[in-house]
């Protein structure tokens, strides 16, 4: 039976799960392994950061993701199409692991952050 997300384990859990997807994705993948190829043992205490303080308004996240996706988009253009692609496969990867009202928001602040990335990043 699935629970909600209740805590920063479950946050690790659920990016973990989503990055063992994205890093042999074939829409997205390349962004992360060819591009700028990540460092993860430094990228994934960043995303829980991140995430726990979307989710719980932690203070623990210190960065400016837009300013990292659009160094990201001058070394190769991320398209629409790559945004879309991203919050299917975190929308799927949350709701094959996680049911319940923090999951659902987890989900809709994704859709909203991927909408604003997009703009700000592509635009």
């Amino acid at each position: 039976m699935r629970t909600d997300i209740q805590n920063r384990q479950d946050i690790e859990k659920l990016v973990n799960t989503f990055y063992d997807k994205v890093k042999t994705d074939e829409t997205i993948g390349y962004f992360f392994t060819k591009v700028i190829p990540v460092d993860w043992e430094v990228h994934l205490p960043k995303m829980y950061d991140f995430w726990e303080n979307i989710l719980f308004n932690s203070t623990t996240y210190k960065g400016n993701p837009i300013e990292a996706h659009q160094h990201v988009h001058k070394e190769s253009p991320m398209l629409s199409e790559h945004f879309t692609h991203w919050v299917k496969l975190f929308t799927h990867t949350v709701e094959e692991n996680f049911a319940g009202k923090n999951a659902e928001t987890i989900i809709q602040r994704a859709t909203s952050i991927a909408t604003v990335m997009q703009i700000k990043v592509i635009h």
